[in-house]
């Protein structure tokens, strides 16, 4: 019988949250100090395995979420290693996870029931093994564009992750992945 590999750790979970204001960039700092030290005897890393993501309208989760507005309004959200101004794209070494909300409307000030659209354009389970992170810090953020007539959201997310030691392999693989 042959030994399996195993995870370094169990798997446990992050969660955190930012709030659209309607108008501006959002950003919200994911302290990660208690789980990733470096540049002591045994560096530890975090491994993100997974993101859920979960869109709720301020009043509560139970509420709808709509746009009666043309164009559409859209409500975008990222992870990232370092702290940014504005919405960035997949090639900025920072970008960890990414991913949209849309929701059409017409002029009529009608909402299509099938006028809502969730992409993930970007997420550490679409890759071989996760995505690793050396940083103290995360930096969830949002911004919308058109107007939500349920008004303000809740982007939530869930991180599945786990540690390990730092290695040279994994040192080499997060120094060329990450800024």
């Amino acid at each position: 019988m042959q030994p399996t590999a195993m995870a370094k750790s169990d798997s446990f979970f992050i969660r955190a949250k930012v709030t659209t204001n309607g108008s501006t960039y959002v950003p919200a700092e994911i302290d990660l100090g208690s789980f990733v030290n470096l540049g002591v005897s045994k560096s530890t890393l975090l491994r993100i395995h997974n993101i859920s993501v979960q869109y709720a309208d301020t009043t509560g989760p139970e509420y709808p979420i709509y746009s009666i507005a043309v164009p559409p309004a859209k409500a975008a959200w990222q992870l990232t290693t370092q702290s940014q101004t504005a919405m960035v794209t997949a090639d900025d070494k920072s970008l960890v996870s990414s991913g949209s909300l849309t929701a059409y409307g017409d002029s009529t000030a009608t909402t299509h029931p099938q006028g809502l659209f969730q992409v993930a354009d970007m997420n550490p389970q679409m890759w071989t093994q996760g995505y690793l992170v050396g940083v103290d810090s995360l930096f969830l953020a949002c911004d919308t564009i058109g107007t939500f007539a349920s008004g303000d959201m809740d982007i939530s997310i869930v991180m599945e992750c786990t540690l390990e030691n730092a290695t040279q392999a994994n040192s080499v693989a997060l120094a060329l992945s990450q800024q």
